[in-house]
């Protein structure tokens, strides 16, 4: 599986965004998909989960009421919806795909198959 993100930008406080994740090579109809990301010196971080189906999602306490993940199967494609972003926010955001037809949690870089190059995102104060 092919992941290209795209979306991101230089933005100000408070407004939204909405990255999306493109596959290719195959279907991702029976992966969970993950959005991580990381920021200029720190660690790759958990921000969202979706599951194959799209009926389980999970979040990362500090985006948890502002963001939303979501998938279109058809279109092969998930999407992070950002709102309310903060400059905290800035990252760059990698999606990423585990083969799975559970509704686990999977929260940990490891625990994903493939890796998409990341989309930048910046937030101004």
């Amino acid at each position: 599986v092919q992941l290209q993100a795209s979306g991101g930008g230089l933005v100000q406080a408070g407004v939204s965004l909405r990255l999306s994740c493109a596959a290719s090579g195959r279907t991702i109809s029976n992966y969970a998909m993950g959005w991580f990301r990381q920021a200029p010196g720190k660690e790759r971080e958990f921000v969202a989960q979706i599951s194959w189906s799209g009926g389980r999602t999970y979040y990362a306490d500090s985006v948890k009421g502002r963001f939303t993940i979501s998938r279109d199967n058809a279109k092969n494609t998930v999407y992070l919806q950002m709102n309310s972003l903060k400059p905290e926010d800035t990252a760059v955001y990698l999606c990423a795909a585990r083969a799975s037809l559970g509704s686990g949690y999977y929260y940990t870089p490891h625990e994903y198959h493939y890796w998409g190059q990341g989309t930048l995102v910046t937030v101004s104060s």
